[in-house]
């Protein structure tokens, strides 16, 4: 969680959203690290989830990352999840909680969803205090709410 925190940092410098995202293999190294990227590439599929899990499909030569842990600092968004389920990720762990647009747990729970053929074991919470102090510092500064999650994300 510490190297995600350190992305969302980043990603903050860049007048983006602060979130960052490593995707580790069964053995627990790092094969994948996003942090969003909306703002620089201009590209509204650019969450640093989907920048982990494509880093780490590269690295791995496939699609399908079994075995792997995705670890973010925000509450993954449906678009995330959809793409968390579609790679077979089996396991998520993430910071700060997300509210408004939060699909593990908060306003949906599709990673879980039992109508779904693969679900993922969720653990959320992790380093919550810190995951949300970023976002709400990056709020304040922006928009002068201490808002921890948004969807304008």
């Amino acid at each position: 969680m510490r190297r995600a925190l350190a992305l969302a940092d980043a990603a903050a410098s860049d007048d983006d959203v602060p979130v960052g995202a490593v995707v580790l293999d069964a053995a627990g190294e790092v094969i994948g690290e996003g942090r969003n990227l909306r703002e620089v590439t201009h590209d509204p599929t650019a969450h640093a989830e989907v920048v982990a899990l494509r880093q780490a499909a590269t690295r791995l030569g496939s699609w399908h990352l079994a075995g792997c842990t995705l670890v973010v600092t925000l509450e993954p968004c449906v678009m995330c999840a959809g793409a968390i389920l579609q790679a077979r990720v089996p396991r998520v762990v993430f910071g700060a909680w997300d509210a408004k647009a939060g699909a593990a747990g908060s306003m949906y729970d599709l990673l879980r969803d039992r109508r779904l053929p693969h679900r993922v074991e969720v653990v959320g919470g992790v380093h919550e205090e810190h995951a949300t102090a970023q976002l709400q510092a990056f709020f304040r500064d922006r928009r002068g709410s201490d808002d921890a999650a948004s969807s304008a994300r």
